[in-house]
This record gives structure tokens, sequence and C-alpha cells, in this order.
């Protein structure tokens, strides 16, 4: 959808896409990792030489070379003059992380959200908004996938079941009649958030659903089908 600007609040959404809630690099940073973890993931034992990943990236070898013995300082790669680099035991996982991240993004947005735009982009601006909590609610909500649509693998992680699990995220369309909840999650585009903040729609706004009706602070709301997907709540109860 040519000239579509999408927005993106959730409540893990505190540092303005600049550094990350998770891993405390900045969305630049995340991006050398990914893209490397892409690297390795067709050529495991490949030393990524660095005119490939500036070309990949889009900027000069001498600005890759300095983000990639920032990196070095930090122990996530390995950096090997004149040859390359490799990520280490911790950065091959941030990366996979980060990866993950954006896959169950694109994931959301389509089966979901049902956005028909330049989902792969949207997604990786995204990406490094999540905390691990927001992930783990969107795994959950798209029944814990292991591949997508086009048969990529999405980089798995070990999950850790607890008896006190939250509530799983719903888009306000899936909500049951009678069910409460707070709104956790927006994705959508420009023109759409005027709607919202006239209808006193926000990030942990309380809202209530009944058969005919959806409800905040009392008042009822209308909500059309298309922004009632797009905007997650988590169900209290």
């Amino acid at each position: 959808m040519p000239g579509l600007s999408l927005r993106v609040f959730s409540r893990s959404w505190r540092v303005v896409m600049m550094v990350s809630t998770s891993t405390g690099l900045s969305d630049f940073e995340e991006m050398y990792l990914k893209k490397m973890f892409e690297i390795h993931s067709e050529q495991p034992s490949a030393i990524v030489k660095t005119s490939m990943l500036a070309e990949s990236m889009g900027v000069t070898a001498a600005s890759t070379t300095e983000m990639i013995q920032r990196l070095a300082g930090r122990d996530l790669v390995t950096y090997i003059p004149y040859k390359g680099s490799r990520l280490t035991s911790e950065g091959f996982a941030i990366a996979g992380r980060i990866k993950r991240r954006q896959l169950l993004l694109e994931l959301l947005l389509t089966d979901i959200i049902g956005f028909d735009g330049d989902v792969n982009s949207v997604a990786c601006e995204m990406e490094h908004a999540l905390n691990d909590e927001l992930e783990a609610s969107i795994d959950r909500l798209l029944g814990y996938p292991e591949y997508t649509p086009l048969g990529e693998r999405v980089p798995q992680i070990s999950r850790q079941f607890e008896t006190d699990v939250k509530s799983p995220l719903l888009p306000i369309s899936n909500m049951p009649d009678g069910s409460s909840g707070i709104v956790e999650f927006i994705a959508l585009p420009g023109q759409d958030v005027k709607t919202l903040l006239d209808q006193k729609i926000s990030i942990g706004a309380n809202l209530s659903k009944t058969q005919s009706s959806i409800n905040i602070s009392g008042k009822s709301i209308l909500l059309s089908e298309s922004l009632a997907k797009r905007i997650l709540v988590r169900l209290e109860g």
C-alpha cells in the first residue's frame, strides 16, 4: 500500500526506537547482528567479509569496520583483521532473538492484524521495541509458530512455562462478549491515530466488550472491524 505510514505503540515503548528495551544495544547495532545472523544461518562456519556486510547494510566498509570493532569490544563479535568477523555464542543468541522478533511481528501483521503494506520493513522497525513479555504474548497469540508461511524457520528459544502466566493478547475484535481488558499494543496507519485518540483509546486504557458495543469508562465507542483487529488487549480475570 504506497505511502502507508504505520505507527506502533506498546507498553514496552519506553525508549523511542533508539535503544532496545531488552538488549541495551542501539537499533543499528542490532541490525548488524541480525544481518550477520542471516549470513551465518546460510553458511554457519563462514567468516563474514566486511565488504559483504557493508554492502548488505548499505554503508561504507570503514563504517562497518568501526561497528564490528565496537561489537567485538562487547564480546558479541570476533573480529579477524583483513578477513572479516563472525558472531560469538552470545552474539549469535542475541541476533537470533532479534531475527525471531522480526518474524513473529511479520506473522502478527499479516495473520492477525491484516496489514497489507511493506510487512518486512515495518516489522524491522518494530522489532527493537519489543520486550521479553510482549514477545512471549505475541508468540502465544500466534500459537508458537516454528515457520513462516514462506518456509523461513522462526529461531526458537527455551520457553519457561509458568503456572501464573498472564492472559494472552487478543485483538479487540476477538474479545469474548462480557470480557474486559487492558490495551497493550496498537499498530495502525497514521491517519487512524486521531480516530483512536478521539475515542479515548490509548495504551493502558481499560475497556470492556458486550454483545453490542465496546465500552471505555462506561461510554460506548464505535470501532471499525479493521481498527479492532489492530488493537491488542490483555484480558482481565
